[in-house]
């Protein structure tokens, strides 16, 4: 196995500071740690893995990148006789919600989505809805921290309403968008979110979500959800669970997770080690 972690940007020799402690970790635990050049990516792939020995077990642990971007990493890779344990159509199906939405449709709410962001697909989108509350985002990311403006949408029958709030989150996003619009019904949901990390089908590890270290809601019941994820077929992913207000666990993501971000909570040589094993 090697580790792939972003490097410095001012210190190009050096990982990332986000990432030091799982690349210490990976040291410890005799695996070769490679740098990318994250900036470098998106134009030169190549000279973004020039630091990049030869492997078959790549693991990344970086910051998120686009489905295309990954892909375009996966190439570069394979050119220096590198491959990554994770390949582009699974990211792509962690990554972005039309992917693993119908894997986990029984555990999480309904949605609908767009290709791309003109009205008319996002009327379509909102008859699928119906009516009622619905939350808005794109691919692969929310603004819940702009709620009311570009996010949450009281009532989907509301055509002019929801696409004013579309409106307001392209303009935010800009062009940071990912694939277009995605609708999902709203629920009522108690505070605090558990996040579980699985590699290969198994539940290898959970603690809080980042978002909410100190409130983490208890231990989940996995029975329904872990024959769910073991038919995405993902190497590695993060599946975030809320307790909806009935009491019931509810799925609120799926996320690849070379690019989920590891609260405190889970050391970095707990969630190392579980990579090591699996590979």
């Amino acid at each position: 196995m090697i580790l792939l972690v972003p490097s410095d940007p001012l210190r190009p020799r050096r990982p990332d500071e986000h990432f030091a402690a799982e690349a210490a970790a990976a040291r410890d635990l005799g695996i070769t740690v490679a740098l990318l050049d994250h900036d470098a990516l998106p134009a030169d792939p190549a000279r973004a893995v020039a630091r990049v020995p030869e492997g078959e077990d790549v693991v990344y642990r970086g910051w998120m990148v686009r489905g295309s971007h990954y892909a375009d990493l996966a190439r570069a890779l394979a050119k220096r006789g590198a491959a990554l344990r994770t390949d582009p159509l699974r990211y792509r199906r962690a990554h972005e919600l039309p992917g693993w939405h119908d894997h986990l449709a029984p555990l999480t709410p309904r949605s609908a989505w767009t290709a791309g962001y003109d009205r008319t697909d996002f009327d379509r989108a909102r008859a699928e809805l119906g009516s009622g509350p619905a939350v808005l985002r794109d691919y692969t990311k929310s603004l819940k921290h702009h709620w009311d403006e570009a996010a949450f949408i009281p009532d989907v029958a509301d055509g002019d309403a929801a696409w004013r709030v579309a409106l307001r989150f392209r303009e935010l996003r800009g062009a940071d968008c990912v694939g277009g619009f995605v609708l999902r019904e709203f629920e009522r949901w108690r505070r605090g979110e558990v996040r579980t990390w699985w590699v290969d089908g198994e539940c290898a590890l959970l603690g809080p979500h980042p978002d909410t270290p100190d409130e983490l809601p208890g231990a989940p019941d996995l029975t329904a959800l872990t024959p769910l994820v073991r038919a995405a077929d993902l190497r590695f992913a993060t599946v975030d669970l809320v307790l909806a207000e009935d009491g019931g666990w509810r799925v609120v993501e799926l996320g690849d997770g070379q690019v989920s971000d590891r609260p405190a909570a889970i050391t970095p040589e707990q969630l190392i080690g579980a990579l090591h094993r699996a590979g």
